[in-house]
Formats: structure tokens, sequence, C-alpha cells
């Protein structure tokens, strides 16, 4: 609880500045790119979780690593965040800030888990029956699971549609095990 209050807190504080400078977007693609970094790169996310590891070689190697990627807002916060000793938080506030950042522009995250990669225009379909249940933008994740079988599974904020065959199968399964007894 502590840990969301804190990121909430510093993702507040960006978002503003960011506002305030006119570089929210900017600031929006390198908080992403914070994000995917430390999630794809283990060693990343152990060097700033590191206690052992002096502020001086963590605000070293994150300069080696981010300085020419990203804005200078951006690497200023995330130096304060290192040398305030508060690295081990940065992903949950670089993800409290895209939280921020998406209320802040009315953009709602849907995730569309299919069997099969989609096509276009049934995407742009999507999108469009979303933009018009939610009100808003939308900005859609597409994922893949196999094991679904075949139809799909929708989530929109906290609700969830599920039409995949591999839930149905499931459903008639359980139905036919509670009907024997």
């Amino acid at each position: 609880m502590v840990n969301q209050k804190l990121a909430k807190r510093y993702a507040q504080s960006l978002l503003d500045l960011a506002r305030e400078k006119n570089l929210l977007e900017e600031v929006n693609k390198d908080m992403k790119f914070i994000t995917d970094s430390i999630l794809q790169i283990r060693d990343l996310e152990m060097l700033f979780d590191s206690p052992v590891v002096k502020v001086s070689q963590k605000l070293e190697l994150f300069s080696k690593i981010f300085k020419s990627q990203i804005n200078t807002l951006t690497f200023s916060f995330v130096s304060l965040l290192v040398t305030k000793r508060r690295e081990s938080h940065i992903l949950s506030i670089a993800r409290e800030f895209g939280a921020l950042y998406a209320d802040y522009k009315n953009i709602t995250q849907i995730i569309l888990t299919t069997a099969n990669k989609v096509d276009d225009k049934l995407r742009e379909e999507i999108k469009k029956l979303a933009q018009k249940a939610t009100n808003s933008e939308v900005e859609l994740i597409e994922k893949v699971n196999k094991d679904l079988i075949g139809g799909f599974v929708l989530k929109i904020g906290d609700t969830l549609y599920d039409s995949s065959v591999s839930t149905r199968i499931r459903k008639v399964k359980r139905e036919l095990v509670e009907s024997k007894i």
C-alpha cells in the first residue's frame, strides 16, 4: 500500500511537470520505454533493486543506458529517484504514470486475446465498438494464446468478456461431470 501511494505521488508529480513543460507525449513514450526495458532486461531490474550497488554506480549505468534515448526531463526525474533511493519503485511509478496519462487523455485500455492473430479490418471494428461503448479513445493491446483454441477474451477495464472455445469446453465438461452425480 505504501508502494502504491509513493508511486502515485511521484507519477502525479511527473505528469504535472510534463504538462507544464509541454512534454507529456515525450515523457509518456520515455516511461513506456523504461518500463519495457526493465521488464525485458532482468539485470536492469536487479540493479535498481540492489541495496549493494552504490547510488553513483546506478546513476552512471542508468546514464549510459538511457541518457541518449530519453528526454532530459525524464532522465532528470529518474536520476532524482535514484538519488533519493527510490529506484526500486521505478517500475511501479512508470506504470502509475501510464495509468494517470490514460486517465488524463481519456484513453481506455482494452486487451484482446485470441488464438490467432487478428486482421486489420476486425481490429478496427473492435476498436470502434469499444470506443462507442466506453465513450473514450481506445488503446488496443493484442495477445495471442493458442490455448484458447478459438474465440476471444476481451478485457475492458474490470470487465472480462470470455467467448473462447476452451472456456466453453470447460463449462460443458463441468456440466457433464455434475450431471453424472
